[in-house]
């Protein structure tokens, strides 16, 4: 590097803007074991309190994204993607890829692993038998066209900066940051080919962003570095105080998406997955308003087409489809309980980060990184925000590999639940666009 990398450093700590070819310079030498991780955590800390400006942010996803190589495509249907800033039993992406494929797009999903009380869609791939979630470049292009979409995890060759990068914010304190959370997302969205992204930036108890400024601003942040990236994008914030569906858990939610598939999924799940397709049919071309893309997504689903592609995908990338079928409401780890309502009266709120935080103690989570999951993990809600509950009915099973975490988890899970006299007043699952 020219620039002694101490001085950017302190440029930073001081509030003053980096130029592009600084940043270049500070991500092309990091990559390339220049640059050690003492100094990186400390610019990283620098761009925490400090933050980057859209111009920085913009360089630093041109940067990450020029570390590595980019997908190249045949002319063929447009590439529209979606991302998820994370969120407990945020399995979306299991039902949105195969119906957005099923509408005619193409959808190359790179996805991440669960990490504190958010899930991973990698996760629960894994949590299918043989499912597949490594897959070579060459092979990754073939299922998504032949399939019109593929779930995978980020190869060594798409984007190293992003995952050097993530690990050393992992371990320093430095992952809600803003500018690092948007050149994270944007640069490996647009190292995979993508043409259009839809953004659901979670907000509230379970999600990173706690409140909805904070989801608004990295909102905006996300719209106009992808603008500025030639991505056709549009973000929505989506409400993450209550987890996303009934399941919590790795295979549960598979289970849960193919209930979605089937046209018998939760009625929250169902509505995020219409409106998050509407707005991929919208960038894809294939509807002008919302609610004609709603209908386009109400039709495929009613129409079975989503199923069949996402038993399809699971077949081309290793799994095997009847074994998944048979283990369906079979599958379970060991050690079961359940929370019961202390009285009558209705379920004001389910808190999704104590519900996250249970199923983190189950064994469907992970601390770091380098933790191992369980499958048969995590819980089911019976009763949501507004159902009326009778003294001593379940309100949730839990499921865990041991009686220890079994015991550890049941105290969290109960507290998640709020009962009242009355029914609280509806909320939407979209609560910002």
């Amino acid at each position: 590097m020219d620039t002694r990398v101490v001085d950017l450093i302190v440029k930073k700590r001081d509030g003053l803007e980096l130029t592009g070819g600084e940043i270049a310079s500070l991500i092309g030498g990091y990559t390339a074991g220049e640059v050690p991780e003492s100094q990186m955590s400390a610019w990283a800390m620098a761009v925490f309190f400090r933050g980057l400006s859209m111009a920085e942010t913009s360089a630093l996803t041109r940067a990450m994204l020029a570390s590595g190589e980019t997908l190249r495509w045949e002319e063929g249907p447009p590439l529209v993607d979606k991302h998820s800033t994370g969120g407990v039993g945020d399995k979306t992406s299991l039902v949105l890829a195969p119906l957005a494929a099923s509408l005619g797009l193409r959808v190359p999903m790179l996805a991440g692993r669960a990490l504190g009380i958010t899930g991973g869609t990698l996760d629960k791939c894994d949590a299918m038998p043989g499912y597949r979630t490594q897959l070579a470049t060459d092979e990754f292009v073939r299922i998504v066209r032949d399939v019109g979409f593929a779930i995978a995890g980020q190869s060594a060759a798409l984007c190293p900066a992003d995952r050097l990068l993530y690990a050393l914010r992992d371990v320093t304190g430095t992952v809600e940051s803003v500018p690092l959370v948007t050149a994270s997302i944007l640069s490996k969205k647009a190292a995979e080919g993508a043409q259009a992204l839809v953004c659901d930036v979670k907000a509230f108890s379970g999600a990173f962003m706690r409140t909805l400024p904070e989801a608004r601003a990295l909102a905006a942040s996300l719209e106009t570095v992808g603008q500025a990236l030639g991505l056709r994008i549009r973000c929505v914030v989506s409400d993450m105080d209550e987890p996303l569906g009934n399941a919590v858990g790795n295979f549960l939610e598979v289970e849960e998406c193919l209930d979605c598939l089937e046209g018998k999924g939760p009625a929250d799940l169902v509505t995020l997955n219409e409106e998050l397709g509407a707005r991929m049919a919208m960038l894809g071309g294939l509807s002008k308003t919302l609610n004609e893309g709603i209908a386009l997504c109400r039709e495929a689903l009613a129409g079975g087409r989503p199923r069949e592609l996402f038993l399809k995908n699971v077949e081309a990338q290793g799994g095997d489809v009847k074994k998944l079928l048979a283990l369906r409401g079979r599958f379970r780890a060991p050690f079961e309980a359940r929370v019961c309502t202390p009285r009558g009266g209705y379920v004001m709120r389910v808190d999704a980060g104590l519900v996250g935080r249970a199923a983190h103690l189950l064994g469907a989570g992970r601390a770091v990184q380098s933790d191992t999951v369980s499958a048969a993990a995590g819980l089911r809600l019976h009763a949501k925000r507004g159902a009326p509950a009778r003294e001593g009915e379940p309100l949730a099973t839990l499921w865990a590999e041991t009686r220890e975490r079994l015991a550890a988890a049941l105290p969290v899970a109960a507290a998640a639940f709020a009962i009242g006299d009355a029914p609280p007043a509806a909320k939407p699952v979209i609560v910002s666009t």
